[in-house]
């Protein structure tokens, strides 16, 4: 169980770093920004569900329940500004 933790670590913190290089290049238009903004946000509670598993500890099902909400109705209320907005 050790070693699938790790590699998922692994793997979540690459695909962290790739949300955040796209999230920073310049020319990126705004829709961009909030993909990559919110592939890094799926990307943190994936962490914190798989820390959650190797801990052994619920105290951050609550946690990871609440940021994915966060996220979700924070990408909606931006898709819909960038709808309006015509961009």
């Amino acid at each position: 169980m050790n070693t699938v933790t790790v590699a998922c670590f692994a793997i979540l913190g690459a695909a962290g770093v790739a949300c955040i290089v796209r999230l920073v290049r310049p020319g990126s238009s705004l829709a961009d920004r909030i993909v990559a903004l919110d592939s890094f946000l799926v990307v943190f509670v994936s962490a914190l569900a798989v820390y959650t598993v190797r801990s052994g500890d619920d105290a951050f099902v609550n946690v990871t329940l609440v940021a994915a909400l966060l996220g979700f109705l924070g990408t909606v209320t931006v898709a819909r500004y960038i709808e309006r907005r015509g961009a």
